[in-house]
C-alpha cells in the first residue's frame, strides 16, 4: 500500500492562515470549543472571519480552505453530531447552508460545489467536537498535486479579500440576531 502523506495539516504555524496571513487563534475557555470561541469572542467579524449569525447557528470562511470560498456552516452550540442537534437547529443549519451555497455560487461562480461534513477523528474531523458542514467550491481541473509534492495549497485571493467579498454579497441575517 502506498501512503499520501498531507504534511500541510501538522506544520501549520500557530495564528497564520492558509493564505499565510496571521489570523485569529483564541483559546476556547474549559468546556468551550474553537468555534465557540471565535464566535463569541467579541472581535469583529472582519477578523474572525464569521459571515453571518443566525439564532442557532453561523457561517464562517475556513482559515484553512481547500480553495477560495471556502465556508463552513455550524451551530452555535457545539454538537458532535447531527444526532445531537434539536429538530430546531437541525432545520436551521441546512438553511444556512442552502444559504451559502447560493452565495458562495454567487461571489467566486465556481464549477461545482462539494457539501459536506467529517464527524469525529475517524471520519477526518480536524475539530470533531463542534460539528461544522463545509461548502468547497471547485473548479474543473483544481486538483494537482502541488499540496502532495510541494507541500503548498494555491489560493489566489487573501482571505481577508475573500471575507469581504462573501460578507458583501450575504444577505441579512433573519430575525434581530446580534453576535
Amino acid at each position: 500500500m502506498e501512503w499520501v502523506h498531507s504534511g500541510w495539516r501538522l506544520a501549520q504555524p500557530k495564528g497564520i492562515g492558509g493564505d499565510g496571513r496571521p489570523h485569529v487563534d483564541p483559546v476556547p475557555a474549559p468546556g468551550q470549543t474553537l468555534f465557540e470561541a471565535l464566535e463569541s469572542s467579541g472581535l469583529p467579524d472582519e477578523q474572525t472571519y464569521i459571515l453571518t449569525r443566525w439564532e442557532r447557528t453561523f457561517a464562517i470562511l475556513n482559515v484553512f480552505p481547500y480553495t477560495s470560498g471556502h465556508v463552513m456552516v455550524l451551530p452555535r452550540k457545539a454538537a458532535r453530531s447531527f444526532d445531537d442537534l434539536d429538530e430546531e437547529t437541525y432545520t436551521e443549519l441546512w438553511a444556512l447552508v442552502r444559504q451559502a451555497t447560493q452565495v458562495v455560487k454567487a461571489v467566486v461562480r465556481p464549477q461545482g460545489l462539494n457539501v459536506g461534513f467529517n464527524e469525529g477523528t475517524a471520519g477526518g474531523g480536524s475539530q470533531p467536537d463542534h460539528l461544522h458542514v463545509h461548502v468547497v467550491p471547485r473548479w474543473d481541473a483544481d486538483t494537482n498535486f502541488m499540496t502532495t509534492i510541494a507541500d503548498a495549497r494555491v489560493l489566489p485571493v487573501t482571505l481577508a479579500d475573500t471575507w469581504a467579498a462573501l460578507r458583501r454579497a450575504w444577505p441579512p441575517a433573519p430575525g434581530n440576531v446580534e453576535p
